[in-house]
């Protein structure tokens, strides 16, 4: 007979490492869906398949003991108790190629459009920043074509600017002209958590023609689940470093911050992370810099990022916002009280600053900007006075000085919508007024 040992024979298959290639479904908890009987890795992409045999793609969030729980990539209709759960091994990834251009994708890279079928090179979703000690200086001006932006707030070429704004103080209006007017090869326009009715208002009339011959727009309305919304962002940046890495001059647009924040806070959430500050989660703030340190300048090309923040109850030190400027290499205020005024674009001028103005402006652009800031500071402060009329005339030689350039200086800040004005044009008439 032959002498077997049952008992190491028992011992190795308990602490065998087994992948399994199916699983079930065991519960679903608001948005998450628990999983037993799989091996997956976070970021990792399963299908479940729901009672009628439909496949819903999910990701991997998180574990739970021996289980593992996913967040559907779709609708959570239809899958109960027992569902089968396939993993594919493979995190989630978008097909790049010039075949983008002027497409409007969804949150996970796929044609809106049914009948379109892209080819590409697959990009993953999450990938690592740049190497910061190859990453190149940042020397030229990137022209935006908005004169208040150029003139005061100049950008550089792989710049990353935060527009900071209330609802409905103009922040769409403001990324479309960028996006027509920008001397840039490629535009990716992320719209993250917007209202489905002003998608195609914002393509159509803040883009334009013009604009969306060099665009690509990813596109994950608020309805959507907020996995979708998390990714949308993600899709976006893994868009423009793939046209980065082809020594393309690409400029990011995101529309908005807040919402991408909210969407991390929901997951969070519903995985059992506890809320830290203001219902926002620690993960939230660990999200951000990983998404944002992704553009910038590579040692191949660069991706100039324009990221808008939504501010709660026009609270410009609301944590999301704060944390934001922190990342960020300058902001841009949009302020209500000129939007009243009918001033568009409402850029705060005195609340806003790029910081990398002073390393890539040359002396009289810096000398032109700096004194019409201090005359519009003065202005501001004597505002209340002049308005009252008890303010006289040669009291202060400042404050005359003042009043006498501030309609000029309004003038030059104000823009309409489809007027263009080159970098050229925008630092003549700038220096055309002080002399």
């Amino acid at each position: 007979m032959l002498n077997i040992n049952f008992g190491s024979i028992t011992k190795k298959v308990k602490e065998g490492n087994y992948i399994y290639s199916e699983g079930r479904v065991k519960k679903v908890i608001g948005l998450t869906v628990e999983v037993c009987g799989i091996r997956a890795f976070v970021g990792e992409v399963c299908t479940i398949y729901n009672e009628k045999n439909l496949p819903i793609p999910c990701e991997v969030v998180g574990f739970r003991d021996d289980d593992v729980i996913l967040m559907p990539l779709g609708e959570l209709i239809g899958i109960s108790p027992g569902c089968k759960v396939v993993p594919t091994e493979k995190p989630l990834g978008v097909k790049c190629s010039d075949d983008l251009f002027g497409k409007v994708l969804d949150g996970l890279g796929n044609p809106l459009n049914e009948n379109e079928i892209l080819n590409g090179t697959l990009y993953p979703l999450d990938r690592e920043p740049p190497d910061p000690l190859k990453r190149r200086r940042i020397k030229n001006i990137l022209p935006t074509g908005v004169r208040a932006i150029d003139g005061f707030l100049t950008c550089g070429e792989g710049q990353r600017i935060g527009i900071f704004a209330g609802s409905g103080v103009g922040k769409s209006t403001t990324l479309g002209m960028i996006a027509r007017y920008a001397e840039a090869d490629v535009n990716v326009i992320a719209l993250i958590g917007e209202r489905g009715r002003e998608v195609l208002d914002f393509i159509e009339k803040d883009l334009g023609k013009e604009g969306m011959k060099k665009s690509i727009v990813v596109c994950a309305t608020s309805d959507k689940p907020a996995l979708v919304r998390l990714k949308g962002a993600f899709t976006a940046t893994a868009i423009a470093e793939y046209f980065r890495d082809q020594g393309k001059k690409v400029i990011l647009m995101m529309d908005s911050v807040t919402r991408f924040a909210m969407a991390q806070r929901e997951i969070g959430l519903a995985i059992g992370e506890p809320p830290a500050s203001k219902g926002y989660t620690p993960s939230v703030f660990a999200m951000l810099p990983r998404l944002m340190e992704r553009s910038g300048m590579s040692d191949k090309g660069s991706i100039t990022a324009f990221y808008t923040v939504l501010v709660d109850g026009d609270d410009f030190n609301e944590p999301i916002a704060d944390a934001v400027r922190g990342i960020l290499d300058g902001h841009i205020v949009l302020s209500r009280s000129l939007a009243a005024k009918n001033h568009y674009p409402a850029i705060d001028v005195l609340s806003s600053i790029s910081r990398l103005m002073s390393e890539i402006a040359d002396e009289e652009h810096k000398e032109a900007a700096s004194f019409y800031r201090d005359l519009l500071a003065t202005y501001r402060d004597s505002e209340d006075l002049i308005n009252i009329g008890a303010y006289v005339k040669g009291s202060n030689k400042k404050v005359d000085l003042a009043i006498n350039y501030n309609e000029s200086i309004n003038k030059f800040l104000k823009q309409k919508m489809n007027e263009h004005n080159s970098l050229e044009n925008s630092l003549s008439i700038l220096k055309s007024i002080i002399n």
